[in-house]
Order: structure tokens, then sequence, then C-alpha cells
């Protein structure tokens, strides 16, 4: 696979007092995707309120390719909100800590529910559908 398109996830965290602001975040990025203005954005996820997988505060995903990483960063850094950046490759430890940036505030996550090395649950439903 070309490297500028290997997959991406962002995770965009928000407290209850930052929902309406998470959600007009997540509007913006699927007016984004819709328009073609963000060349790369291929999913953007439902708000996820609570605990999801690793993650132990409510959060959305969307899936992007690497391409847009710059992009995406620059929306995420100016966006108020903590967020996780990473690659999406077949070992989800590596993606969600020693592969992963931080915005925001560093949250610590629920390493024991990520999938062992070569067996990513990610991968296949990369551009397809979150939690």
């Amino acid at each position: 696979m070309n490297d500028a398109d290997a997959p991406y996830h962002a995770h965009v965290y928000y407290v209850p007092g930052q929902r309406d602001q998470a959600d007009a975040l997540r509007l913006r990025l699927i007016a984004m995707k819709q328009s073609g203005e963000m060349p790369g954005l291929l999913f953007v996820g439902q708000l996820r309120d609570g605990k999801a997988g690793p993650h132990p505060i409510s959060q959305f995903e969307f899936h992007y390719l690497k391409r847009t990483l710059p992009t995406v960063l620059e929306i995420l850094e100016g966006s108020g909100l903590t967020s996780l950046v990473h690659p999406l490759t077949d070992d989800d430890l590596a993606d969600h800590t020693t592969l992963a940036t931080w915005i925001g505030d560093r949250i610590e996550l629920d390493l024991s529910t990520l999938d062992p090395p070569g067996q990513n649950k990610g991968v296949p439903r990369f551009g397809k559908t979150d939690f």
C-alpha cells in the first residue's frame, strides 16, 4: 500500500459539558467529507457517550488516509478538545501507545481491551464502521 494511503484513526474525546462542541466538530468533518473539502477523509463515526473499547470516556472516531494527516492535526489542534491520532497497523497496542500522537491532555486508556499483534479488528472496519 502506498504510504500516503496508509490508514489512520483519530479519536476525539469529550466530557458532558463538551458534547455540543464535539458534535459540532463531528458535523463539520461530515460536511468536509461530503463536499470533498478533505480528500482522504473516509468515515466519521457517531458520538459514543461513555466507555468504548480502550477509551474510558466519551469519544467519536474518524478514519482517514495518511495524506490527510496535516489537515486533521490542524483541525484537532484548533478544536480545544483532547484527541488521539494514530496509524492503523496490525499492532493495536503500538497504534494506541508508541505510534500515537496526543493533542491536549493525555487520557489513560484501558490497554487490556486492545487486540494482540497481528489481529487488529480495526483493520477490516477501516472506513466502514466505528465501535
